[in-house]
C-alpha cells in the first residue's frame, strides 16, 4: 500500500463515524433545533471546507448547542477556531433556528 493510499485511508475513517460514533440526537420533539435544516446548512458548508483538505462530522446536539468534529486539514489547522466561530457558528446561528452554540471536539 502507498503512502498516498494510507494516509487517505486513515481520513475517511476518521471522517466517517461508525455506528457506535453515529450522531446523538436529542428526540426532535424536545429539541430546539430542526435537525433537517441542520443536516442541509452542513452540507451547504461542507464544500467549503473539502476545498482547503478538510471536513466536518457532526456528533450530535443537545439543546442549543451543536457538536461537530473538524477533520483531515481542518482538525490540525491554527485557524480552526476562526473558522468554527466566525464562519460555521455564524452560519448556523443565522439559518438553523435553535442553535445558540456550536462546540468542536
Amino acid at each position: 500500500m502507498t503512502e498516498e493510499h494510507q494516509l487517505q485511508s486513515s481520513m475517511i475513517e476518521v471522517a466517517s463515524p461508525t455506528d457506535s460514533d453515529a450522531p446523538a440526537f436529542e428526540d426532535p420533539g424536545e429539541s430546539p433545533i430542526d435537525h433537517d435544516l441542520l443536516s442541509e446548512t452542513l452540507e451547504y458548508i461542507r464544500p467549503a471546507l473539502q476545498a482547503d483538505g478538510g471536513d466536518l462530522v457532526l456528533l450530535g446536539t443537545s439543546g442549543p448547542r451543536v457538536t461537530l468534529q473538524l477533520v483531515g486539514a481542518c482538525g490540525g489547522c491554527p485557524m480552526s477556531t476562526m473558522t468554527l466561530t466566525a464562519g460555521i457558528e455564524r452560519i448556523l446561528r443565522d439559518r438553523v433556528p435553535g442553535v445558540e452554540e456550536v462546540v468542536a471536539l
